[in-house]
């Protein structure tokens, strides 16, 4: 062979494996801008040594407007996303649609058998994954300690509503712009409705009876949502109806809130000595009940990566959603930022390991309160549906929200209690009707 030829192949050579190293597969991801999330973005360093050839995109959502995009795209099949974060509401509907990949074959180290067995449960059909979880959580008080101290009060491990409105009323200072209380006002299926109903539920209210009729015209709802609305007109901070997740962990990370109960996994931001100015000064208790009902109104609630069935690149977004719900994962956050910043909620392993246990002061109560959810019987009264704070029937994300609407109306002072469940039961018995339900 001439040297000019020789040379000609290795410059084709050369050529072709220039060509190889920029032909990488681009996947889009839609997800959620909670603080785990945002976290995971800046983590990729680990995800692009392991895959160079599949470069990630980023669509990155507030709650409400996350739900309607990917509901919208999936049903459609749209083909917009390449993986998804979903609850464990929209996974096993849309599993048993056809509308997500099964997660068959999973990598032997990936441990799927460490799964936390109701969060696996919650993400199966027929015994079939159809997402991996990222976070799992329940719901618990959070509390500044400094503040139960200088008022006088001892909030009990296990405090029922009245014991949360006493602490409520002493913790408030409006002059000091501190607020004994924050809950989410802002509405949506899963915004403030997951709040209100697992509220609903720990005095003994439900969505349905048996018959599917709603039931917001019943005692139980009327003195759950009088007491919400009554704890936040009191107690609560200014514009409060505008206020999710994000906007109460804020407030609660500046010094302004007294309490907040919400979502377990908020323990590892409000905790963060870099991000909240209270971090040492954070206590928990059990979701509170009514005096006489024997239910604390926990939730179990996953994010998690589903792929749709409208993907081009399915085996590039296995390799992405694996590598994001993994125990190598979980490591490298600890690595980076500590324990106590791991993803909560969805392996077994994690709280096995005595390090995050000791460096995350709300890890026991966290897999407490996940393990005493009951999302099979989320109510004392007999439901004809499961899900601790939704109802898992495909309509209850469009009634869900319209109630929610409502509801946060009440609280922006615009309609009472009384109106406000009115229209609620008004439009949800309309929609159950248009559904089939009842008649």
């Amino acid at each position: 062979m001439s040297t000019s030829i020789r040379a000609l192949m290795g410059a084709c050579a050369v050529g072709a494996l220039a060509t190889a190293a920029v032909a990488e597969t681009t996947i889009t991801v839609a997800t959620v801008n909670n603080g785990d999330m945002i976290r995971m973005q800046g983590m990729m360093d680990g995800f692009n040594a392991l895959h160079p050839d599949i470069k990630v995109e980023w669509v990155t959502l507030e709650e409400n407007v996350l739900r309607q995009r990917v509901t919208q795209d999936v049903a459609t099949n749209g083909g917009q996303f390449d993986v998804m974060t979903i609850g464990n509401y929209e996974v096993p509907i849309w599993g048993e649609r056809g509308w997500l990949v099964p997660l068959t074959d999973l990598p032997d180290d990936y441990d799927v058998d460490d799964l936390i067995p109701s969060i696996r449960s919650a993400l199966s059909v027929d015994d079939t994954l159809y997402a991996l979880p990222f976070y799992g959580e329940s719901a618990f008080v959070m509390y500044r300690t400094d503040l139960a101290e200088a008022a006088g009060i001892d909030i009990p491990d296990q405090p029922t509503w009245t014991q949360i409105k006493d602490a409520a009323e002493k913790m408030t200072d409006k002059d000091a712009g501190v607020y004994g209380i924050c809950l989410r006002g802002k509405p949506g299926w899963g915004e403030n409705m997951a709040f209100i109903s697992a509220m609903a539920n720990s005095y003994g209210a439900r969505w349905f009876d048996m018959d599917w009729q709603p039931q917001f015209d019943s005692p139980e709802w009327q003195a759950a949502f009088t007491d919400y609305l009554e704890l936040m007109t009191n107690y609560g901070p200014p514009g409060a109806s505008s206020n999710g997740f994000n906007e109460n962990l804020s407030l609660f990370q500046q010094g302004k809130c007294g309490m907040w109960i919400d979502a377990t996994v908020a323990a590892g931001f409000v905790t963060d000595p870099e991000e909240s100015m209270v971090a040492d000064k954070v206590g928990y208790a059990v979701f509170p009940n009514k005096e006489g009902v024997d239910n604390h109104g926990n939730w179990l609630w996953s994010w998690n990566l589903g792929i749709p069935q409208s993907t081009d690149a399915p085996e590039a977004a296995k390799a992405f959603v694996t590598w994001a719900t993994s125990k190598e994962y979980t490591q490298t956050v600890a690595e980076a930022q500590g324990w106590r910043a791991a993803p909560p909620g969805t392996r077994t392993s994690l709280y096995e390991n005595e390090t995050y246990v000791s460096e995350a002061p709300f890890a026991k109560l966290t897999k407490e309160t996940m393990d005493a959810a009951t999302p099979e019987k989320p109510s004392v009264q007999d439901v004809p549906y499961v899900g601790a704070q939704f109802v898992s029937i495909p309509e209850f994300q469009g009634i869900g929200t319209a109630v929610g609407q409502q509801f946060s109306a009440a609280l922006a002072g615009q309609m009472d209690a009384d109106a406000a469940l009115k229209n609620a039961q008004q439009l949800t018995q309309r929609e159950m009707m248009k559904a089939g339900y009842i008649k």
